[in-house]
């Protein structure tokens, strides 16, 4: 039995050094995925959104009611973004997800103040994500007893003693309960698309690379978008199955609801795993083998599970990261299909969220298409 040589073990060692080095993207990966998630969770994640985006529909122009509003904004959850004048409006930037939250404040609210009568005050939420909205509208408790404190004085003291004087409704849309699944499990299916169609596609053409067989393919007359677009055919497939199974175990297992159109949200799904092939088919040009494959996967993948709205709220992240998230496809997706499932939206609230997934698409395309070696190095 041959002893153990310390002069083997540091030759051995400093040739996994030596080829480290030489690999400049597992050392990037090395260095770059702590740094990326120490900034991400220090500066870019927050469960507590404030300065949400509020739309306000006023009938009542009274000292009172400006009092409401400026509260409602010094709380530091509500932002007043619009002024609105019909309910219908209001329905609108709901399901648009322009909005978190609608104010209503009725005609007479003053008069019925005065009187005593405890007019309403309705806020209405968009509550399909409920950790979004939880902290606004719990503040709302202690709004009622002290946002007219200043004007209830002299003679309208008596009406600001209990009960509170005015009656503040919360409606909380789309998810009246505040079940979790319901925001969780249509977020997986983007989550679930992202990760297995680009780590898939970016394995396809390394692995024909380390087993010697994309010269053959290279060697046939095939063009450079005929070898992509059949790469990635069978594995539009893939995922169509995929979403099928998600979706009919979110409706039957999770008791999702599903109020919009199934042939549109396919649709959808359709664009969002086209435009993660692609980007696969990108990162599997760059990469030399399945490894660097695999970490450029998990490179894109980290950003985009963390900064897309799936597991922490996309409005309590700072500027700089909603502008990348904006950049990410799965934001979109997320969207989408938590509106047409949750909120039963159609084409028209479906598009502002498809042509930046085109858009996505288009670009990565033009970007493989440039990267696509005919011939091996």
């Amino acid at each position: 039995m041959k002893r153990f040589s310390w002069s083997r073990f540091w030759g051995i060692a400093m040739k996994e050094f030596t080829q480290m080095r030489r690999d400049r993207l597992t050392f990037g990966m090395i260095v770059g995925i702590p740094v990326i998630q120490l900034i991400l969770f220090g500066f870019a994640i927050n469960s507590d959104p404030k300065h949400l985006p509020t739309a306000l529909l006023s009938a009542d122009n009274s000292q009172f009611a400006r009092s409401i509003v400026s509260g409602l904004e010094n709380s530091g959850y509500f932002h007043i973004v619009e002024h609105i004048a019909a309910q219908s409006e209001a329905e609108q930037l709901l399901a648009e997800g322009e909005v978190q939250f609608v104010v209503t404040i009725p005609e007479n609210f003053s008069r019925k103040l005065l009187r005593g009568e405890r007019p309403v005050l309705l806020l209405e939420a968009d509550a399909s994500d409920p950790a979004a909205t939880s902290n606004a509208l719990s503040a709302l408790a202690v709004l009622s007893k002290t946002v007219l404190m200043r004007d209830l004085r002299g003679s309208l003291q008596q009406l600001a003693g209990a009960p509170d004087p005015i009656d503040i409704r919360i409606h909380r849309r789309y998810n009246p309960e505040g079940i979790t699944q319901y925001n969780i499990v249509p977020g997986l299916t983007g989550v679930i698309l992202t990760m297995t169609m680009i780590l898939m596609t970016g394995l396809a053409m390394t692995r024909e690379r380390e087993r010697g067989t994309m010269e053959s393919l290279l060697a046939t007359p095939a063009r450079p978008i005929e070898v992509m677009t059949g790469k990635i055919i069978p594995y539009i497939m893939v995922g169509l199955i995929q979403i099928t199974i998600i979706l009919l175990l979110a409706r039957f297992l999770f008791e999702v609801p599903l109020l919009g159109n199934v042939f549109l949200l396919y649709g959808g799904v359709l664009l969002f795993i086209a435009a993660n092939l692609m980007l696969g088919i990108t990162f599997s040009t760059l990469a030399r083998n399945q490894l660097q494959a695999m970490q450029m996967t998990f490179f894109f993948f980290l950003p985009s599970i963390l900064l897309s709205g799936f597991m922490f709220p996309f409005r309590g992240m700072p500027r700089w990261a909603q502008a990348i998230g904006e950049a990410l496809p799965l934001t979109h997706f997320l969207r989408m299909v938590r509106g047409i499932l949750l909120k039963g939206n159609g084409l028209v609230e479906m598009l502002p969220h498809v042509w930046p997934i085109g858009l996505f698409m288009l670009a990565v395309l033009l970007l493989a298409l440039k990267l696509y070696r005919e011939t091996l190095d």
